[in-house]
């Protein structure tokens, strides 16, 4: 899935039929037009398979103390069960099978529940980045030397969410970005990261502004497809994905929305926490 900005101009020869069914791909929002079309069709024929999945789990989860005096977010129950292990399954079920999971706050707790992943069927690699509060960006860098030159997608462990990712890895295919963010709508969306789409591409990215009438209701859904392109975009002084690193993609157009309907709760949010508690249907 990796991108370019260069384009070599093809005269090619189709049969009828064949042509037919390429325009049955044209929707005009995901695929543009026929040229566009073909270049999908062979991104998706050669692009390598999603294996690899990067958790962030480190935050302190300040907001849903007491919970979190005790255990970290990602072990936070709904209906019993982890908030971290419907992820993990998920990932399982969409054959994405070799995971980094970034630890701080309690993570000894994670490991403990987890062990190596034999258990879900899959591989787990830890990273350790202490109590400290360091932001987004550090743990994806840290896990460079797991993740390789490979695709990967992106999970912050705060977050449950219901996403057809065999839909998500098509739409990104498609838009020729260094990273798709999985995009949901909410009431109240201020306390996310606030997104502005035109098309499939996001053309403003606001992490957590303040409260105002003229706020788009799409938010970061804390789910990206990430190319490893995205490492170019690091320097010593980034921190933040949200603050460093998106809003460089919106300037170069890199930064793909994908609005999905499935089920969406962070649970890092009391509020949202609740109402998975009642709602959540993993």
């Amino acid at each position: 899935m990796g991108k370019s900005d260069s384009r070599k101009r093809l005269t090619i020869t189709l049969k009828k039929d064949v042509v037919s069914k390429l325009d049955a791909c044209i929707d005009g929002a995901r695929v543009r037009n026929r040229s566009h079309a073909i270049e999908y069709i062979l991104g998706k024929h050669f692009a390598p398979r999603l294996q690899k999945a990067l958790i962030l789990a480190g935050g302190a989860g300040l907001k849903m103390r007491p919970f979190t005096y005790e255990m970290p977010k990602a072990m936070i129950p709904v209906n019993g069960r982890p908030v971290l292990e419907y992820t993990i399954e998920n990932l399982r079920r969409n054959d994405i099978r070799d995971i980094t999971i970034s630890l701080g706050h309690q993570g000894k707790k994670i490991k403990q529940h987890f062990g190596d992943g034999t258990k879900w069927g899959i591989k787990i690699t830890y990273l350790e980045q202490g109590e400290l509060e360091i932001g987004t960006a550090m743990p994806v860098l840290a896990a460079k030397k797991h993740i390789g030159d490979n695709v990967f997608l992106l999970y912050y462990a705060d977050v449950l969410a219901n996403i057809n990712f065999e839909d998500m890895i098509d739409f990104h295919i498609a838009s020729d970005a260094v990273a798709t963010l999985a995009l949901t709508s909410v009431n109240k969306p201020s306390s996310w990261g606030v997104v502005r789409l035109q098309g499939s591409q996001i053309y403003s990215f606001l992490e957590k502004p303040d409260p105002r009438k003229d706020l788009s209701n799409i938010i970061n859904a804390g789910v990206a497809i990430v190319e490893p392109a995205i490492f170019s975009y690091f320097t010593p002084q980034t921190k933040r994905l949200e603050k460093d690193v998106f809003p460089k993609l919106v300037e170069r157009h890199k930064l793909a929305g994908y609005v999905f309907a499935g089920q969406w709760f962070d649970v890092g949010n009391p509020a949202s926490y609740e109402q998975a508690v009642r709602e959540w249907r993993g």
